[in-house]
């Protein structure tokens, strides 16, 4: 059987660095779905959320979950399934709280970083793919990504098995979810039906140093 293994995060807190290693890991068992290849049309003003950049110009929100077609994500995650492959991993901002994923999964993983990391992390991203001035990027993060993170990610956390440090360094956070997901994989332990939606937990620190912080 199939497991589904979600992976939720806030924008550059490390989510596809952890998917995309887990996958690179195990090439024969793992495929990955990624929710940015879901969000609807960016053209089309009838569909998903959309709100004003700083440089005034309307533009579908990316930070809201209104704007991801559910339907495609739940077709994309059953076609995984169907084709046998051990693992699917569904990776992106909403994988925790997206009902589409959150009925489909087995696990759920978030990957934490600090506010101050994953902007600055975001910033270089943008100034070394995209060219873009700084200036936006903080501009936008000011008026409207913090309050859609705050709003639409960061309380996903709670709903999670696991909490990684994002700031771990890949290695460890490999580890990390390997503890939750390798006897799985290695054959060694069965299949649960996924779960509907639980309420939060409060997550509890392991110490220190320690990439994970476990859900009591």
């Amino acid at each position: 059987m199939t497991g589904v293994l979600a992976v939720a995060g806030g924008t550059a807190s490390g989510k596809s660095t952890l998917a995309e290693a887990l996958s690179l890991h195990h090439p024969e068992t793992i495929q990955l779905v990624h929710l940015d290849d879901f969000y609807v049309p960016a053209h089309d003003p009838l569909q998903g959320v959309w709100t004003v950049s700083a440089n005034g110009c309307p533009v579908l929100d990316w930070n809201h979950p209104g704007s991801i077609d559910q339907a495609a994500v739940a077709a994309a995650i059953d076609g995984a399934v169907r084709s046998g492959v051990r693992l699917v991993v569904v990776e992106g901002l909403f994988a925790l709280g997206l009902p589409a994923v959150a009925s489909r999964s087995t696990w759920r993983v978030y990957v934490d970083a600090p506010d101050d990391v994953r902007l600055a992390r975001k910033i270089l991203r943008k100034i070394e793919v995209q060219r873009q001035d700084p200036r936006l990027s903080l501009l936008n993060y000011l008026e409207t990504g913090r309050d859609r993170h705050s709003a639409h990610v960061a309380p996903s956390r709670a709903l999670a098995d696991l909490v990684i440090d994002g700031t771990a360094c890949e290695y460890d956070m490999l580890a990390a979810v390997m503890r939750l997901i390798g006897p799985f994989l290695a054959g060694q332990q069965q299949l649960r039906a996924p779960r509907a939606p639980r309420g939060p937990r409060v997550p509890r620190l392991l110490g220190a140093g320690s990439a994970v912080s476990d859900s009591v």
